[in-house]
């Protein structure tokens, strides 16, 4: 599955090799291309084809002929990644323009509308036909296969193996279609292709480009792509219907990188000096400004993005939820739209999908809620972070945000065949099931229920809780839309910060600590290592790429400053491999669907009483389980297998599963960030599959899942096929960011003893200071010296928890030393009680729904609503006495939570249980 900080596009990679390709040859040209055809795209079929030089053609490595045909979908656009991945790579976009096509060559840094390239490509067209309802293109395409795009370089140049190439359909035209800078909005069909690349090698290609007497059309360079105007406000939602595909080339109508030019008036930030700046209000950020307002201390949260739940005044919401205090983010069931529409969410300057949101991560993820694995922190983390050092954190943090297998409000799973029998079927084979987060050490050969972070079916997690904490005290401030471009620094010691607005509201100018103040980064992999790079923290030559850029030169902090740390070095995250398996009694949910027009009964038991399928993560996730391999050198790495119900490498959503495979902690392989010469952060080294071992764990794991499920009649899997050996099938899945990653990006920023000042692998010592600061500090991801068993949002924030007790126990000055005193706990607190909610549920048993669900196992029903708990904080009862009693919550027909400045959120208390039921 892709899942936690949310899903990502790896599993629409293995399309490429799941399709058939076949010689294709063109009557008029003679020109044969290894062709594939997508039948099920808009309404009609999309074919791509290829044809490669011999592979002793000089001259001719980074050429190719291409072929592109298919419906014209309402005169809509199609694009082609010669990556494979929309970020990072050379795009080729297309749309008809009367009865020729119109081509344009575009590049992406992040998530948003891709900018024309100004590099050397060319097209030179072969033949091009446009109909009414039709179009066909074939074009030879040069230095297609590698790319320089401001300073941002990359090739994917033919090789042994499969050449994989990412597609996208959009059914909306351009905004100009005679312009090849036209804008367009986000896919609405996306996927990949791949050939074999000796099977593509034609003899006769040069005959077929000499016979091609047009000129070649180059890139073009005369004007930029125009940006679109409005930055994310959070004020509203722009949506291309259609089933998306969440991968390849995934274009957005979202704000460009904010530039640096003089500040608007009126956008100066107040002239407040604080005792803490917690940069990034995400899983790291939030419960540390929680903790650090609480010990007394004055707290600025400033935020790039903006609201998301509507808790916060978030508005971006669908039709059907317009008139309740619910945004898209609050919907468990809305949580893969990330991947249809992320104009104004996701961050523009980031290779990789990343949250520009109130909530980072755990705003837009599935909400996957695991206790740590002991062996995590045992096994990678440094003295003073051993399981027994954390166990202490976790607690707070479950006791906060207890979790749920059950998110809907009436106890029931909806749904369940899919996990039922990929459940039965791994049970047969020997292998146990367990409640994850009650034996949070069984990570060998068991399988379990899906732990959420969900509350009353909404989206819980810090910004319902520690955020509701923080800001009700008077020395708490939160900014949002206002993105920290750098520390300011006098020496070792950070004296402030330079901001720049990113969307309404949101501030330009200099923040100020107070004298003895600290600053904390907490933006994410890419975020924190941005601002460390632009304030002359990190290795020479990414610091010199910062002095040198445009927008930095003049405002880069002196070379004899330089502070020369390995940041954007051990990148990690765990190496995802899809697999398919046939589950015929499985059950697909249209969730894509349900944005624009959930079943109306679904909806009715939503919005009424917060049950049903919408109250459960899409798409539908379940059964997850683990598995143990040991290596050739010792170390036993980590797999963790996540079922969903929905196909992909090519295969339909009826009756098959696709299961994603996570390698680990354990891994020995590392990968690097690093900043391109316009300040955008991208993986320029994958960390997937480097060594022997690792790749020999994937193997046997795959194995040993066919083994496992062989067992079992009617339960099949079907990718890799079984007439493919698992180690073809994994020496030939591409590894790439864009094909491998689980999006659980880490190690950025190690935590170790090894100071890398003198030569050493760590940025940030045993207390998240960065080495050679007096006073800047790491806490997020970026941390972590290695990956973990589980997606990681609650071990992120039980770090968080950990970090504020060593950061406040340091003496002034911010000297470390490595030890811990003894602080007291302060006991939880709990939202202010002094007004219920109006429009809640009644009290007495709510509707039962007639859709088919599982009931929940006896001993563990779900309670009765009824009135609300008292405001004490009780012992925290054991998972077997009780599970979190359900919450009266509104109706969805109007305000509930207030917004930001009209006064404290107003909830009922609950009793926070170990393990609840929430």
């Amino acid at each position: 599955m892709r899942a936690s900080t949310f899903f990502s596009a790896a599993s629409f990679i293995t399309a490429a090799l799941a399709q058939t390709p076949a010689p294709y040859t063109d009557a008029s040209t003679g020109i044969t291309v290894l062709s594939a055809a997508v039948d099920t795209v808009g309404t009609g079929s999309l074919q791509i084809g290829l044809a490669l030089p011999p592979a002793d053609a000089v001259g001719q490595e980074a050429e190719f002929i291409g072929r592109v045909a298919g419906t014209n979908p309402s005169g809509g656009w199609t694009g082609v990644s010669f990556g494979g991945a929309m970020t990072s790579s050379l795009l080729l976009v297309m749309w008809p323009n009367g009865d020729k096509m119109t081509t344009s060559f575009r590049f992406a840094t992040g998530y948003v509308l891709p900018e024309v390239y100004t590099g050397n490509a060319t097209i030179t067209v072969l033949k091009q036909t446009v109909t009414p309802d039709n179009f066909e293109f074939i074009y030879r395409c040069q230095n297609c296969w590698q790319w320089d795009f401001n300073g941002e370089t990359g090739s994917r140049l033919p090789a042994d193996g499969a050449q994989v190439l990412g597609w996208a359909q959009g059914t909306t035209p351009p905004s100009d279609p005679t312009d090849p800078s036209a804008t367009f909005t986000q896919h609405a069909y996306a996927n990949l292709f791949g050939v074999e690349v000796a099977g593509s090698r034609q003899a006769k290609y040069n005959d077929w480009i000499s016979a091609a007497a047009p000129a070649p059309t180059a890139a073009p360079t005369s004007s930029a792509a125009p940006a679109p105007t409005a930055t994310p406000t959070g004020s509203g939602i722009s949506r291309v219907p259609g089933t998306p595909s969440s991968s390849a080339v995934a274009s957005s109508s979202a704000a460009p990188v904010p530039s640096a030019s003089a500040c608007a008036p009126g956008s100066a930030p107040p002239n407040n000096t604080y005792d803490y700046i917690v940069v990034g209000g995400g899983a790291g950020g939030i419960p540390m400004a929680a903790k650090l307002s609480e010990a007394g201390k004055s707290v600025l949260l400033i935020e790039r993005g903006p609201p998301s739940s509507g808790r916060w005044g978030g508005t971006m919401r669908p039709e059907w939820l317009q008139g309740t205090n619910l945004t898209r983010f609050d919907v468990p069931g809305l949580c893969n739209e990330i991947w249809a529409d992320s104009a104004g969410i996701a961050c523009p300057d980031a290779s990789a999908m990343a949250g520009c949101v109130l909530g980072g991560g755990t705003a837009v993820n599935a909400a996957l809620w695991w206790k740590a694995n002991p062996t995590d922190f045992d096994y990678n983390f440094p003295e003073g972070w051993k399981s027994a050092d954390m166990e202490e954190s976790i607690g707070r943090v479950f006791e906060k945000i207890p979790w749920t297998d059950r998110p809907s409000r009436d106890g029931k799973l909806y749904l369940p065949q899919g996990y039922n029998a990929l459940s039965g079927a791994l049970e047969k084979a020997g292998w146990t099931s367990v409640t994850a987060n009650d034996q949070p050490g069984e990570k060998h050969r068991t399988f379990s229920h899906t732990p959420y972070m969900y509350s009353n079916g909404e989206r819980n997690g810090p910004m319902a809780t520690y955020l509701v904490e923080a800001d009700a005290r008077d020395n708490f401030a939160l900014w949002m839309n206002t993105t920290v471009a750098r520390v300011t620094r006098s020496g070792s010691t950070v004296t402030g910060l330079d901001v720049e607005a990113f969307g309404q509201g949101g501030h330009c100018g200099h923040v100020n600590l107070k004298p003895g103040g600290r600053v904390i980064l907490s933006a994410g992999v890419f975020g924190t290592s941005k601002i460390l790079m632009r304030s002359g923290i990190g290795p020479a030559d990414q610091l010199k790429v910062v002095a040198a850029s445009s927008s930095d030169k003049s405002k880069m902090i002196a070379e004899t400053e330089w502070i020369e740390l390995p940041v954007g070095q051990n990148l990690d995250d765990h190496t995802n491999t899809d697999t398919v398996v046939r589950v015929p009694s499985s059950v697909f949910y249209d969730w894509y669907g349900a944005f624009d027009a959930p079943i109306p009964a679904d909806k009715d038991l939503y919005l009424n009483s917060r049950t049903g399928p919408l109250t459960q993560s899409a798409p539908n996730i379940g059964p997850v389980f683990w598995e143990e391999i040991e290596g050739a050198d010792g170390i036993k790495r980590q797999l963790q297998w996540t079922a969903r119900v929905e196909g992909s490498a090519g295969l339909g959503n009826n009756g098959t599963m696709t299961i994603s495979q996570y390698l680990g902690r354990g891994a020995t392989s590392r990968g690097r960030l690093t900043i391109t010469p316009g300040l955008t952060m991208t993986v320029s080294d994958v960390p997937y599959l480097k060594t022997d071992e690792d790749k020999a764990a994937v193997i046997q794991g795959i194995k040993n899942l066919r083994a496992a499920l062989a067992q079992t009649p009617g339960v099949q899997l079907i990718y890799p096929s079984s007439n493919i050996t698992v180690e073809s099938f994994v020496e030939n899945y591409p590894v790439t960011a864009g094909s491998r990653s689980a999006n659980h990006w880490m190690g950025t920023a190690k935590m170790g003893t090894d100071s890398g000042l003198s030569g050493g692998s760590a940025v940030v010592d045993l207390d998240t200071k960065v080495y050679g600061t007096d006073n800047l500090f790491v806490v997020d991801a970026s941390v972590f010296p290695g990956m973990v068993s589980t997606n990681p949002s609650a071990l992120i924030i039980a770090v968080s928890e950990r970090a504020s007790e060593r950061i406040l126990a340091l003496p002034a000055g911010g000297s470390s030393n490595g030890t811990l005193p003894t602080l007291p706990v302060s006991p939880i607190a709990t939202p202010p009680t002094d007004s219920a909610p109006t429009g809640v549920f009644p009290t007495g048993a709510l509707p039962v729904p007639t859709s088919a669900a599982e009931p929940v196992p006896s001993g563990t029903a779900a309670p009765v609503p009824s009135a609300p708990a008292s405001s004490t904080v009780p012992k925290v009862p054991s998972r077997s006495s009780t599970r979190r009693p359900a919450l009266p919550r509104p109706t969805g027909k109007g305000p509930f939570w207030p917004r930001p400045g009209q006064g404290r959120p107003r909830w009922p208390a609950y009793p926070r249980g170990k393990g609840g039921r929430y």
